[in-house]
């Protein structure tokens, strides 16, 4: 069996991907061939057609607006530690949720700091 050069999990056989020379699992390769972009003029449009309610968010998405709401901004290394979400997770909710104009990106003293809309 292989293991996967970005995150080291063990890949089955027959399911590794190979980009750029390297050996990569099927997470790891579709966050390099398709990162989200926060700042989409179409996805902002379609995700104005969403109410914006509970009911159209993850769970993962709820508890990223309640963290944010409770500490009214904070850096995406702190929501991911707080949450225990992967860095490449917590960027592709922070894509959807600028989308929906649920929270936006600001700097603070030099840092990138994720708050609400």
């Amino acid at each position: 069996m292989k293991s996967c050069e970005q995150c080291g999990k063990t890949i089955p056989e027959g399911e590794e991907r190979e980009k750029d020379g390297r050996i990569l699992c099927e997470d790891c390769y579709i966050d390099l061939i398709s990162s989200p972009r926060a700042c989409d003029p179409w996805a902002v449009y379609n995700a104005k057609g969403l109410s914006g309610s509970v009911e159209d968010l993850t769970p993962q998405q709820a508890d990223i607006l309640a963290y944010l709401e409770k500490t009214g901004g904070a850096t995406p290394e702190e929501i991911a530690e707080q949450l225990h979400i992967q860095p490449a997770d917590l960027d592709r909710e922070f894509a959807v949720l600028r989308h929906m104009e649920k929270v936006r990106g600001r700097l603070e003293n030099g840092k990138k700091i994720i708050c609400l809309w």
